[in-house]
């Protein structure tokens, strides 16, 4: 029932300020015995309640048209009854500021200086005379509230578009982080699935009990995704480089990739440290290169280096294929390039049809116990 009669967002704010000066105006109406009469004060006091209403629930014209209204009346009251009812333009002045147009705020504020200097001019017989009460700098008040609270809304639109545009960016960077993941992640697992798959096909009639193997094998590689799917949909879980070269050795040989896995370590320096997002996301680039390894380059040798050069934690994929890469292109590059940004890394992509593709990962490092990216 309140929302129909009192605008449903200005509830927990005004509601409660405008009943207690609704109550005291009416209240100083029927106390206090004007030269008008007690029907002339109830009906001007009407008059104001309803300019009121319309203003509240207005930011077209007849916001202006109701507080011009409101206004006269109080006017007529501050002269004939007490001069504390110019006040009220407070309440005038706040609603003016929420109008739609600069237009209807300015015929506002003509409203609100009209009553006083009206006031002014009846009661004293001089317009300037009421720069000498304390009328005055109210009036100036009034006047500068409906500046202030549109300033307000329009700072409020203001943040609520950059809040529905930040949101807008978050769900597409989080489109895109969830395409790479999907591509990055799952990618390698059916692809696979699919040289399994073949192989299978081609063992069938040969070998049965070979093909039964990489049958079952195909089952696990598949509950392998499934689980991959999960833990997409849930969150990105901590991947261990080690356990990552494991697997990736793994999906090599069944390709029949042959991988060297080398860690050389230059200087004397401790082994560095890497954060679990640096050592996820590194997992995730060679997860993507070997799987554009095993579609695209033909190889028959992958070799990764890791070692430590000039406090940069650097990795290299290189292999002996046919070098076809085309950098900045498809979802595995790209995806690459833009891990390696987010670490503040660098990420170089090489291909020559002579000698293979080499993709060299590159991370800041700190070392005793400092982490990188966390």
């Amino acid at each position: 029932m309140v929302k129909k009669l009192y605008p449903a967002d200005q509830v927990q704010n005004y509601l409660l300020i405008d009943v207690i000066a609704i109550v005291f105006l009416m209240y100083k109406i029927i106390v206090i015995e004007g030269q008008l009469g007690l029907f002339v004060q109830l009906l001007l006091a009407g008059i104001v309640l309803i300019s009121f209403y319309f203003c509240l629930w207005h930011r077209d014209w007849l916001l202006p048209i109701a507080s011009l209204a409101g206004c006269t009346a109080l006017m007529i009251l501050a002269i004939y009854v007490d001069q504390w009812v110019l006040l009220y333009g407070f309440i005038f002045a706040d609603l003016i500021g929420r109008a739609r147009s600069k237009i209807y705020i300015g015929i506002g504020i003509i409203g609100i200086t009209a009553m006083h200097f009206g006031f002014s001019w009846i009661d004293n017989g001089s317009l300037s005379g009421i720069i000498k009460t304390t009328i005055f700098p109210i009036m100036i008040i009034q006047m500068i509230i409906p500046i202030v609270i549109f300033i307000k809304e329009k700072t409020k639109i203001l943040q609520r578009k950059l809040d529905t545009a930040n949101a807008q960016l978050i769900l597409e960077e989080e489109r895109h982080r969830i395409a790479r993941d999907l591509h990055d992640t799952l990618g390698q697992t059916l692809t696979m699935i699919k040289l399994k798959s073949e192989l299978t096909m081609r063992l069938i009639d040969k070998d049965s009990n070979r093909a039964k193997e990489e049958i079952e094998d195909i089952l696990n590689t598949s509950r392998a995704a499934l689980k991959q799917v999960r833990e997409l949909v849930s969150d990105m879980q901590f991947i261990s480089l080690e356990k990552e070269l494991d697997q990736l050795k793994s999906f090599l040989y069944t390709a029949g990739i042959e991988m060297i896995n080398k860690e050389q370590e230059p200087d004397p320096d401790p082994d560095p440290v890497l954060s679990h997002v640096t050592e996820t996301t590194l997992a995730l680039c060679i997860r993507e290169a070997i799987t554009n390894i095993i579609r695209h380059s033909e190889a028959k040798k992958c070799m990764i280096n890791r070692f430590k050069r000039d406090e940069m934690y650097q990795i290299e994929v290189i292999d002996d294929g046919n070098g076809h890469i085309k950098e900045g292109k498809g979802n595995g590059i790209r995806s690459i390039k833009e891990r390696m940004e987010m670490l503040q890394g660098e990420a170089e992509i090489m291909g020559n049809p002579a000698h293979g593709t080499t993709i060299i990962l590159k991370v800041p490092i700190q070392v005793n116990g400092g982490k990188h990216g966390e």
